[in-house]
């Protein structure tokens, strides 16, 4: 009896036929839906599970492992699977293609937009996945590590590891001290002599209960805590809305004064604790290498991920030479069976998963040549169609996995992106539509800051057509403030 995936028919006496998936081919969907580094792991486990399986030696060459996608044609190598015809039977008809928006800026505690404002500059991105976590030590274990040195008394340095434990990744402190000590069954004294002792650590700031004491704590250390400095760090919410004059009036300063106390402001960290990670971020390994050929590119499985599998005849023969029984020969029966269509699966994953990248460069060929500007929309059931596969099988292939190409590192769904009405042509994507509105914005005049209604203007001579609301929503979304906050930071940078 066969054991590969198929389709079972299954005869029912009340209600007719029904359809049954096979166990392999259940297994077969959800290989799709792995990365490389997932397969590597499932592969372990099958080389522990099954005797027959082995590691093989060099993997195939590159060539019989890569796609050439000139922008005029078009692959047809791959027949349409089991998986697809299964999926084809309407199941997964929930998957929706991604419209990617970049994160925007994160509020502090005080002000809204102190972050933006002091922190970075005008397009400046916040600290990225890597350099926030890769750190050997976590805040809470560099603050530990010192507080025998900050206290002899037992109990306070109890309590301060405990106050540790409660910050969050920025270094504050959110909970109430109050009830802390509440919590704890000690006095309020002792609880605020512990809390003492956690400011007084490396990095200073971590222990602040707010913005305004965060940044004191650093100005105190510096030695620059004096009242006009302690009056404008008290203030911080006038310097947000950009209320310059009121706040030279409350501190007693003229400009000159107030641009060097507004210069020192920003060399102090309203995050201190983000200098330190949590758990160290994997760094993000690509499925699918891109890269440019004469006639176009080349898409290829990144085979230093992806170990390959062989059966082991030899092995099996030295077997079945010892199988006297009828069971013994039927399991070995089985192993082999089984072997013969993980490798037969797993060669399958990697010809779908090269034919969907390949259509996905061969779509957004622009792209690559030219950047995010050239992000056409594209959906999932484009590139589904354009291959002849169900929409649902595209969807698990691009989950979960990364492409690699000279541009950079990128999820595979980033390349489907809803699109914007144009005055001309097939549209625009949303990542092009932000690039533009990035691009217009980091170029405007200081003294002529672009309102919305004017980025829609200028968009429309671009070629896209948009509404007010929607050039606000994207604008948003990549972290840019309104024209009047804008003309609000230029204002206090031009200060400085």
């Amino acid at each position: 009896m066969s054991l590969g995936p198929r389709l079972d028919l299954r005869h029912r006496q009340t209600l007719g036929q029904s359809l049954v998936m096979t166990p392999q081919l259940q297994q077969a969907i959800k290989l799709l839906a792995l990365s490389n580094l997932e397969i590597e792991t499932f592969i372990g486990e099958s080389l522990e599970a099954n005797p027959l399986l082995d590691l093989g030696g060099e993997p195939p060459s590159p060539a019989s492992d890569t796609v050439e996608t000139p922008p005029d044609t078009r692959q047809t190598t791959l027949e349409t699977s089991a998986v697809d015809r299964l999926i084809g039977e309407g199941r997964g008809n929930d998957d929706r293609p991604l419209d990617i928006d970049a994160s925007a800026l994160d509020r502090d505690r005080d002000t809204g937009e102190w972050s933006a404002d002091l922190r970075l500059a005008p397009g400046e991105d916040l600290p990225g996945f890597e350099e926030r976590g890769s750190a050997e030590t976590t805040l809470a274990q560099h603050l530990e590590a010192q507080v025998g040195a900050a206290t002899a008394d037992p109990l306070i340095a109890g309590i301060a590891r405990y106050l540790i434990g409660q910050l969050d990744e920025a270094g504050y402190l959110p909970a109430m001290l109050v009830e802390i000590a509440e919590d704890l069954g000690v006095e309020t004294a002792e609880a605020e002599a512990a809390l003492a002792v956690v400011q007084s650590l490396d990095p200073t700031g971590v222990g602040a209960r707010s913005l305004s004491e965060c940044i004191a704590l650093q100005a105190r250390e510096a030695d620059r805590l004096d009242p006009c400095m302690a009056r404008l760090i008290e203030n911080l919410d006038l310097l947000a809305r950009g209320d310059i004059a009121r706040l030279k009036r409350i501190c007693g300063v003229d400009d000159e004064d107030f641009a060097d106390m507004l210069s020192e402001l920003r060399g102090y960290d309203p995050k201190p604790g983000l200098r330190f990670g949590g758990e160290p971020s994997a760094a993000v390994t690509p499925d699918i290498l891109v890269s440019p050929i004469d006639a176009g590119w080349s898409v290829a499985i990144n085979q230093a991920s992806l170990p390959r599998l062989i059966v082991n005849r030899s092995y099996y023969v030295e077997m079945k030479s010892n199988c006297a029984d009828k069971g013994s020969r039927a399991w070995l029966s089985e192993k082999l069976a089984d072997a013969n269509w993980l490798i037969k699966a797993l060669d399958q994953r990697q010809k779908t998963i090269l034919k969907v990248a390949g259509e996905l460069v061969k779509q957004q060929d622009a792209f690559f040549r030219h950047g995010v500007s050239q992000l056409r929309p594209l959906t999932l059931r484009a590139v589904a169609e354009a291959i002849g596969m169900h929409e649902s099988t595209v969807s698990r292939v691009t989950s979960n996995k990364y492409l690699s190409c000279p541009r950079g590192t990128y999820e595979l769904k980033f390349f489907f992106t809803s699109g914007v009405a144009a005055t001309s042509g097939e549209g625009a994507s949303a990542e092009a539509v932000k690039a533009a509105i990035r691009q217009l914005i980091d170029a405007e005049d200081p003294k002529a800051i672009l309102s919305d209604d004017t980025l829609v203007d200028l968009l429309k001579q671009k070629g896209f057509e948009l509404a007010r609301r929607t050039v606000a929503k994207y604008r948003e979304a990549i972290g840019l403030g309104s024209s009047v906050q804008r003309r609000r930071q230029k204002a206090i940078a031009a200060m400085q």
